[in-house]
């Protein structure tokens, strides 16, 4: 029974054919040019990410590389790239913004350290007078 039972296990096994997927020509030529694309990815558009020494204009340059053979366009380096251009720029503002408030601050601890003084003689004069 066990012996039987095996075998028309493995009879079924071997009836199911796995269909080989047919593959129109349009595809292999979609797959042929992606394969070619990728083949010919350089060093500096695998890595557009400017160095931190270089603090310039230069990574437009790089972003757009090789954008007009690719088939579709990856924004991502220039997400993050906008992304910390904007970063810095508000960065750049909080501190013009503190930079003033600690100014007006100066100024008025300025005023009020004098009036302390203006009144610290009125008081003094006016122990001399009574005098």
């Amino acid at each position: 029974d066990e012996i039987q039972a095996i075998a028309s296990m493995m009879e079924k096994q071997a009836k199911i054919v796995v269909k080989p997927k047919e593959v129109s020509q349009e595809e292999k030529q979609r797959k042929a040019a992606l394969l070619a694309q990728y083949a010919n990815v350089t060093d500096e558009e695998e890595y557009p990410f400017p160095d931190p020494d270089e603090q310039d204009g230069s990574t437009a340059t790089a972003v757009n590389i090789g954008s007009e053979k690719s088939l579709f366009r990856n924004t991502n380096v220039e997400d993050v790239l906008n992304a910390r251009k904007l970063e810095r720029e508000l960065l750049r503002d909080e501190f013009q913004k503190k930079k003033e408030q600690d100014k007006l601050q100066r100024e008025k601890d300025k005023l009020a350290k004098q009036e302390r003084k203006e009144k610290e003689k009125k008081r003094t004069q006016k122990g001399e007078r009574k005098r």
